[in-house]
């Protein structure tokens, strides 16, 4: 256990936690309450592959361990309060699929190296695996109120990604929920996004009205949550346990010209070919020109 986690701090992951890779049944309730209730919006992906998502061996045939990752992507700063248009932090640089899961194929690469032949596959929010699940259950920190995983010494600017391999390893466990009675995050919706502690109506999330949902935003939220244009982080920065965050070591997450260009000056009337340009490489490219320019002439 102790190769795997010198492998993963030298490879840049701030934390790593090994769980044994099992049925997550006291998933399998929540999850289907969750889809019944409509929770997941016109987001259709979510309802497949429902027994995959619950169990890893349907993922890796002979899953052994679930080894979870945590990559700070925190700014050290807050210059979206100045800003017209804000982003979520996780987008101001190169998009994180790209860089995480070229540093978890080395990571496999390098286990095979040292232990021998090993079966499994990586991960990184490209697949039907309960990342925040196996995170807490590995004891890497707790679902907050906000669904988020928060990590006691860091809080919750996380990407989360995984190894799912069939070899046993010495597992760890989950630790207590440290929210306590604090509701900050779920007062501080400003589109009562929350349906309970814990459970995220994504229809109502902003991070899903500016990303997810491709169809026209519906009017019942316009002014309702200020100048965000690409995702949010409203239940992030009130949560008392960011505090504790620390600027991330990873040059690629820095801000890319593109996000410079938007936060800084403000929309400049951008062509789709200028947009394709400046946002190749980054998570905003996700809601293709069309989508930012809706975004944008939605709040405006």
């Amino acid at each position: 256990m102790q190769l795997v986690k010198q492998k993963a701090k030298a490879l840049g992951f701030d934390f790593c936690g090994i769980s044994k890779a099992e049925k997550l049944d006291g998933e399998e309730a929540q999850l289907e309450s969750w889809l019944s209730k409509g929770f997941h919006g016109k987001m259709a992906y979510m309802q497949n592959h429902f027994d995959k998502r619950l169990d890893p061996a349907k993922l890796v045939p002979g899953a052994k361990s679930v080894i979870s990752l945590l990559y700070n992507y925190f700014p050290g700063d807050n210059s979206n309060e100045t800003s017209d248009y804000k982003i979520a932090k996780y987008a101001y640089g190169k998009d994180y699929h790209f860089v995480i899961k070229d540093k978890l194929k080395t990571f496999l690469r390098e286990l095979q190296e040292e232990i021998g032949e090993i079966g499994g596959r990586v991960f990184v929010d490209s697949a039907p695996v309960m990342e925040r699940q196996w995170a807490a259950k590995s004891g890497l920190g707790w679902k907050g109120k906000n669904t988020l995983l928060i990590n006691k010494t860091q809080g919750s600017y996380f990407f989360l990604a995984e190894l799912i391999i069939d070899l046993e390893l010495e597992y760890d466990g989950p630790i207590k929920d440290y929210c306590g009675t604090c509701t900050k995050c779920l007062d501080a919706c400003p589109t009562d996004a929350f349906a309970d502690a814990g459970i995220l109506d994504a229809s109502k999330c902003i991070s899903y009205l500016t990303i997810e949902l491709k169809d026209e935003i519906p009017e019942e939220f316009r002014g309702k949550y200020g100048q965000w244009v690409f995702g949010c982080d409203i239940c992030q920065e009130v949560c008392p346990w960011n505090r504790f965050s620390q600027k991330h070591q990873e040059p690629e997450f820095q801000k890319t010209e593109g996000v410079k260009e938007i936060t800084e000056n403000g929309w400049v009337e951008f062509t789709e070919e200028v947009f394709r340009k400046i946002f190749k490489d980054s998570p905003m490219k996700r809601t293709k020109y069309h989508g930012l320019r809706r975004n944008i002439d939605f709040i405006s």
